[in-house]
């Protein structure tokens, strides 16, 4: 029969649980699918992140074997912010390792391994959809914990207003063309500068009733009537896009109770993709005298027995990260 003394094999150590995490499928959520977060493995617990004045010089011209214009440096502002840890368990005890049949050690193990692979897995599961809500609340240039108090406000780490929220009035919104450029498109280009690059689009977060509100205005709909695309005026559209006015509108799902991971049903958020370095994740090592000056990786795993009683085994998960926008006055907010 199984004792305690398993988990002091290989297949139980940190680095054996970790390496088997990395290699899991693990289902990220919308936000984490667009791929728009670059990681930044650290070896610290603190992030220093340099703020610069992002100005282009107008250069005068000059004659050939003139003085050659020298660019001054541009020399930034230094901001520390700090990783955050999140992280859940789950206990194996001594009477549920019981319930394991001896079938042979290596049958044993086996099954031991499964039913250690399936807790992580669910622990992961619940890590995952609370990575989502730190990176929603990112692309909204206010980063919040879970019970909604503000983590770091990249507006005012960076010393930059907030833009206003956008009322988009859709029940009686003409030129809406004219519009979205003046009030959306416009603004992100000129926030980002020469971060804005060729291939780079505007993708909107929608609420339910945002996204329906903007398909029920007249003139989205008078755009579509007599195009190829006329049919899904039709069709029952949730939780899918569309393009219009050079903007792609997406309908956001999150958890299903529209709360612990969601927007505004009202609400939408505007970002740009495809922006290099606007939105960064630092990773940072587990915290252990093993992983001392090693480069921080996404999830970490391990395994920690109660020695004194030997009752139990902690499956733990856990990750030390940080979202981070470069340019939150790139990100705009609405309503309907």
């Amino acid at each position: 029969m199984l004792t305690m003394d398993v988990f002091k094999q290989d297949a139980f150590s940190a680095i054996s649980l970790t390496e088997a995490v990395r290699k899991s499928q693990t289902i990220p959520g919308l936000i984490g699918s667009l791929g728009i977060f670059t990681p930044k493995p650290v070896r610290t617990r603190t992030v220093a992140v340099e703020v610069k004045g992002n100005t282009l010089n107008i250069i005068q011209t000059s004659e050939p074997g003139a003085p050659r214009t020298k660019r001054a440096n541009n020399k930034g502002d230094i901001r520390d912010l700090r990783v955050r840890r999140i992280e859940e368990s789950s206990t194996i005890t001594a009477e549920q390792l019981q319930g394991i049949r001896a079938f042979g050690s290596e049958t044993e193990l086996k099954t031991l391994q499964k039913e250690v692979a399936e807790r992580q897995q669910d622990c992961i599961d619940d890590l995952s959809a609370t990575v989502e809500r730190l990176r929603l609340s990112c692309i909204n240039g206010i980063l919040v914990d879970a019970d909604d108090t503000t983590i770091y406000d990249y507006y005012a780490t960076f010393g930059i207003s907030q833009p206003a929220e956008i009322d988009f009035s859709w029940a009686s919104r003409t030129k809406c063309k004219q519009f979205v450029a003046q009030n959306v498109k416009r603004p992100i280009l000129r926030a980002l500068g020469g971060r804005a690059v060729p291939g780079m689009r505007i993708l909107a977060l929608c609420g339910d009733e945002f996204y329906d509100e903007l398909q029920e205005n007249g003139e989205y709909r008078d755009t579509f009537k007599n195009t190829e695309k006329a049919s899904t005026l039709l069709e029952d559209s949730v939780f899918d896009a569309v393009d219009a006015w050079g903007v792609t509108w997406l309908n956001y799902r999150g958890t299903d109770d529209n709360s612990k991971v969601a927007i505004g049903v009202d609400k939408v958020k505007f970002l740009p993709i495809g922006v290099r370095g606007l939105f960064q994740e630092a990773f940072a090592p587990a915290p252990t005298f093993s992983l001392v000056n090693t480069m921080g990786q996404e999830w970490y795993s391990r395994i920690v027995v109660d020695k004194d009683r030997e009752e139990w085994a902690d499956i733990e998960m856990e990750s030390h990260r940080l979202p981070i926008c470069t340019r939150p006055d790139a990100l705009l907010q609405g309503n309907k």
